[in-house]
C-alpha cells in the first residue's frame, strides 16, 4: 500500500466526516466529492473537486448519474502493480483514487417510515455507492475503503504513525464493505419481496434475508460437543439481552443467554417493580410489589427454592444493596437487570464466578418494544414469525361464568396472564395477585400441567387464581384447577366444548373469563 494521494469522500451519514476529510487535506490529500458533502465541507473551508469536473461528465437525472464513470471506477480498480493496468490509467488520463469514504442512501430507515411510498423507498436505493465501495474493496491492497465512520480515527492513526495504511487494515475494511453492502441488498430484497402493485401485500417477502453481527464466541453450544457463537441485530434500540453489557462474571454460555432473554422478557411485562427467577427457560418464581425489588425477589425465590438454586434472575429495575444482599445465600448463574447501585454492584463482587448483566435503561417500556421477527431453525428450513407482543386490556376480557371476578381475582389473573406467556406450552400457573404460587410447565396434556402447577407449589394454592396459555380442550381441566382450589380462570377460550368447560367452571362457581388471544411458546 502507497502514500494517499487522492480520496473521494461522499457521505450519507456525514458524522465526522468534516473533521476526517480535514485531516486528510493536511496530509496533502486531494479530496473529490459530490453533492451534499460536497457543499458541506466547502462550508467548512476545505478544498473539494467535484466528481464531474474530475471526469469531465456532469451529473445528471436527479443526480443518479454522477460517479459511473470509468476515470472513477478505473482510479478505484486499477491495480498499481500490474504495469498494463497503470499503462492504461495513463493512456485514458485516470488518476489513481486511493481511498473511498462512502456511505449510503438510508434504505431502512426510509422503508421503516409509516407511510413510506414504493417510489420514495426506489429513490433511496444508492447505485453509485455500492457500486464504489465494491471496487475500492475487491481493490484492497491498493485502495483504503471506509463504509462506518467508527473507522476514520483507525486510518487517521495510522497514516500519521506510517504514512499510509497497512493491508491488514484496508482487508479488514474491505471485508466489513462487503458485510454491509450485502446486509443493504438484503434490506431492499426483503422490502420489494412485500409488494406487489405498488403496495405492500406480504407480510412475509418471498426470500428472506437476515443478517446479525456477532457479539462474541461461546465455549460451546447447549452442550460441549456443540460449537456455538452468538449474533447481535443491527439497528436494535430495545433492552434486551443482546445489548447488554457484562459487569463481571463468567463467560455466558449458550444456554446462560436463552435463560437470561426468557428472565429480561418477562419482567419486561410489568411496570411494577417484578422478578423472575428462571430455569431450563422457565420461570420457576415470579412476583411484583410496591414495596420494591427485594419484596419481589423473597416472593419468586420462595415460590420454589429448590429450583431457584442455579437460576438466572431478571430484574425490571436497578437492583439496590438489600436486594443484592438477599441474594447472597443461593448459588445463582447470572443477573439481568437494568442498573446496579455500587453498593449491590459490591456486595455481589463476593461470588466472582457470577454474571451480571445490565441492559439500556428501561425508561419508556411502552415505546421501546420493536416490532420484529423470532426465528427457529429446523432441518433444511426457517420458521418465522412476527414477535408475540399480543396484549388483551382487561376491558376486552369476556366473562363467560355466572359469577364475575373480584378485584382481587382480577389483579392475579392480570398478573398470571402476563406470566404465562412466558412459561412453555402447555403451561399452567396457579398464582395469587402478586406472586406465582405453583407453575405447571411444557407438559404433554393441560391436565398433567395443572397437576404439576399444585405439586409444585410450596403454599397452599386454596383461594388462587389458575392462568392457562391456551384453551381447555375438556373439563378435566377446570375439575384438576378446582381440585387445587382455584377460584377464578383466565385462559383464551376457543374450545370446541367450551360449554362443557364453562359449565365445569359454574359448578364450583369458578369465575372464568376468556382472552380471545393464546399464547402457546413451543
Amino acid at each position: 500500500m502507497g502514500k494517499i494521494r487522492r480520496a473521494i469522500v461522499s457521505v450519507s451519514e456525514k458524522t465526522g466526516v468534516a473533521s476526517f476529510a480535514n485531516a486528510l487535506a493536511q496530509m496533502g490529500v486531494e479530496i473529490l466529492s459530490t453533492g451534499g458533502t460536497a457543499k458541506m465541507l466547502r462550508e467548512q473551508g476545505l478544498s473539494v473537486m467535484d466528481i464531474s469536473d474530475y471526469t469531465g461528465f456532469p451529473e445528471m437525472m436527479d443526480g443518479r448519474v454522477k460517479t459511473l464513470h470509468p476515470k472513477v471506477h478505473g482510479g478505484l480498480l486499477g491495480q498499481r502493480s500490474k504495469s498494463e493496468h497503470v499503462q492504461k490509467m495513463n493512456e485514458h488520463g485516470i488518476l489513481p483514487i486511493d481511498l473511498v469514504a462512502v456511505n449510503l442512501y438510508p434504505f431502512e430507515a426510509t422503508v421503516a417510515k409509516e407511510n413510506c411510498s414504493l417510489e420514495d423507498a426506489i429513490e433511496n436505493i444508492d447505485i453509485g455507492g455500492p457500486t464504489m465501495l465494491r471496487s475500492a474493496a475487491k481493490n484492497y491492497p491498493d485502495v483504503t475503503v471506509v463504509v462506518d465512520p467508527s473507522d476514520y480515527d483507525v486510518i487517521l492513526a495510522e497514516l500519521k504513525e506510517k504514512g499510509e495504511v497497512s493491508v491488514e487494515t484496508n482487508f479488514r475494511l474491505a471485508r466489513k464493505v462487503f458485510q454491509h453492502t450485502a446486509r443493504y441488498d438484503g434490506a431492499i430484497s426483503n422490502y420489494l419481496g412485500q409488494i406487489e402493485k405498488g403496495k405492500k401485500a406480504h407480510e412475509f417477502p418471498e426470500t428472506f434475508t437476515f443478517q446479525v453481527r456477532k457479539v462474541q464466541e461461546l465455549r460451546y453450544g447447549e452442550n460441549p460437543h456443540q460449537k456455538a457463537s452468538f449474533y447481535r441485530e443491527y439497528l436494535l434500540t430495545e433492552p434486551s439481552v443482546s445489548n447488554a453489557v457484562q459487569l463481571q462474571g463468567k463467560e455466558l454460555s449458550y444456554n446462560n443467554i436463552l435463560d437470561l432473554d426468557s428472565a429480561y422478557e418477562t419482567v419486561k411485562e410489568f411496570e411494577e417493580p417484578a422478578v423472575v427467577i428462571i430455569k431450563h427457560n422457565n420461570p420457576c418464581g415470579a412476583a411484583i410489589s410496591l414495596a420494591g425489588l427485594v419484596d419481589a425477589y423473597r416472593k419468586a425465590r420462595d415460590c420454589d427454592p429448590v429450583s431457584a438454586f442455579g437460576g438466572i434472575v431478571g430484574f425490571n429495575r436497578e437492583v439496590d444493596q438489600e436486594t443484592a444482599k438477599e441474594m447472597l445465600p443461593i448459588f445463582l448463574e447470572a443477573i439481568i437487570a437494568p442498573g446496579f447501585s455500587p453498593g449491590a454492584l459490591e456486595i455481589l463482587k463476593a461470588k466472582k464466578d457470577l454474571r451480571i448483566l445490565q441492559t439500556p435503561p428501561l425508561s419508556s417500556l411502552a415505546g421501546a418494544l420493536q416490532k420484529g421477527f423470532d426465528f427457529r431453525k429446523v432441518v433444511g428450513g426457517l420458521l418465522v414469525q412476527d414477535r408475540d407482543l399480543g396484549k388483551v386490556p382487561m376491558d376486552q376480557w369476556k366473562v363467560v361464568t355466572k359469577r364475575k371476578p373480584n378485584e382481587a381475582e382480577k389483579k392475579a389473573m392480570a398478573f398470571g396472564w402476563k406470566v404465562a406467556k412466558h412459561v412453555k406450552s402447555n403451561a399452567i400457573i396457579l398464582v395469587r395477585e402478586d406472586r406465582t404460587i405453583g407453575i405447571g410447565a411444557g407438559q404433554m396434556s393441560r391436565i398433567d400441567s395443572t397437576r404439576l402447577a399444585k405439586m409444585k407449589a410450596q403454599s397452599s394454592t386454596q383461594g388462587t387464581v389458575l392462568a392457562s396459555d391456551a384453551m381447555f380442550p375438556f373439563r378435566d381441566g377446570i375439575d384438576a384447577g378446582a381440585e387445587a382450589g382455584a377460584t377464578a380462570i383466565i385462559q383464551p377460550g376457543g374450545s370446541i366444548r367450551d360449554d362443557e368447560v364453562i359449565a365445569a367452571a359454574d359448578e364450583y362457581n369458578i369465575a372464568m373469563v376468556f382472552t380471545g388471544m393464546r399464547h402457546f411458546r413451543h
